[in-house]
């Protein structure tokens, strides 16, 4: 065989293959932020094209700032917030649908949803829009229906998952298929399914609809909280969670038989939940731990090993939480794919980082 046959065979042909991170200016950067230290597993951090949201320590009850996505530099140390839950918020999210509607969940075991005028808060904001009270204990995650508007969905501390529509303020279905804590929801592309973990280490495919499992299977064999994200409209999961021996490692999974993971890799053996981000466009997830500094990023491919490992964006500091800004939001003119926002674990300061494929 000769040189250049070898060659070929070594290296892959892809177009994401010199993806890279470039982190915002200091001007960029959104600086002065009490972010919470809780020590609960959501991002703390969301994004639209309009406001960046972010979760901030508070002695008692529960707020977070939104500040237009352009008012970046120091803030006011008296900005205003949304103070009105009674404990702290454990998850953020923007409505798909409406810019100016985010929903929070929280400790005092409610959801909450906020309007947002356009140019942001002038006071602090206590006045809710909609109320939703069906969870006996803390709310940890909440999502968003992908095509359907006015539903979300919420996963609480008592095991239970409720399906909302947030229009009337009224519960539509209540999925009781968990024994313990819930550690992730997912939704695929179009909102038919949702895949959940759990502390019972499953996998669990779920037709919100009905309220059904339609399969599941056994994810990582670690203690850790596993996270799950649909890779698409391929009928594949990735998942990420620890091994017995508290390695981290990310699985692929087939939706329709989880009995086996189609492939697992080992990545390192640093403590912090690794949190999937998958870009439906360019078809690369995004694997960012908490309390590292790197973001490792993966190409999905339709065979075997499912997964091409790309590069990695390096930096010093170690993050928080991640948010990341919707598709629309992303500048096209400089070759952006994807926009992270990135909580300072160290710092009160909230660093956009852009991922560019660079153009000839």
């Amino acid at each position: 065989m000769t040189n250049s046959q070898l060659w070929w065979k070594g290296v892959r042909s892809s177009k994401f293959r010199h993806v890279y991170g470039r982190p915002a200016k200091r001007e960029g950067c959104y600086e002065n932020i009490k972010i919470t230290k809780n020590a609960h597993d959501s991002h703390f951090c969301a994004v639209n094209p309009k406001f960046v949201a972010v979760v901030t320590e508070v002695a008692g009850g529960g707020t977070f700032l939104v500040l237009p996505i352009n008012n970046t530099g120091r803030l006011d140390f008296n900005a205003s917030r949304v103070t009105g839950h009674r404990g702290p918020v454990l998850d953020i999210k923007w409505n798909p649908f409406n810019d100016n509607i985010i929903a929070s969940c929280s400790d005092d075991c409610t959801i909450k949803l906020w309007y947002i005028p356009d140019g942001g808060l002038a006071t602090h904001l206590s006045e809710w829009l909609i109320d939703l009270h069906g969870h006996k204990r803390r709310v940890g995650y909440i999502e968003w229906h992908p095509t359907a508007e006015n539903i979300l969905v919420s996963a609480g501390f008592d095991h239970l998952m409720i399906v909302w529509d947030v229009g009337c303020g009224e519960a539509v279905n209540v999925i009781d298929c968990h024994p313990d804590v819930i550690y992730s929801m997912s939704f695929n592309r179009d909102g038919s399914l949702i895949a959940t973990t759990c502390k019972d280490k499953k996998l669990r495919i779920i037709e919100p609809r009905r309220g059904i499992v339609l399969s599941e299977g056994v994810c990582h064999a670690g203690t850790k909280a596993c996270k799950a994200v649909f890779l698409g409209n391929t009928g594949r999961i990735l998942t990420t969670g620890f091994s017995r021996h508290s390695d981290r490692q990310y699985a692929v999974w087939n939706q329709n038989d989880l009995s086996a993971p189609l492939c697992t890799d080992t990545i390192d053996c640093s403590s912090g939940v690794l949190f999937p981000y998958y870009d439906h466009d360019s078809r690369i997830v995004f694997l960012a731990g908490k309390g590292d500094g790197n973001i490792r990023y993966y190409e999905v491919v339709d065979q075997s090993p499912w997964l091409h490992y790309l590069n990695q964006f390096l930096s010093g500091s170690p993050q928080r939480g991640l948010g990341f800004i919707p598709k629309r939001g992303c500048d096209t003119t400089q070759c952006e794919i994807f926009r992270f926002y990135k909580l300072h674990a160290t710092k009160g300061m909230c660093e956009p980082i852009s991922m560019i494929v660079p153009r000839k």
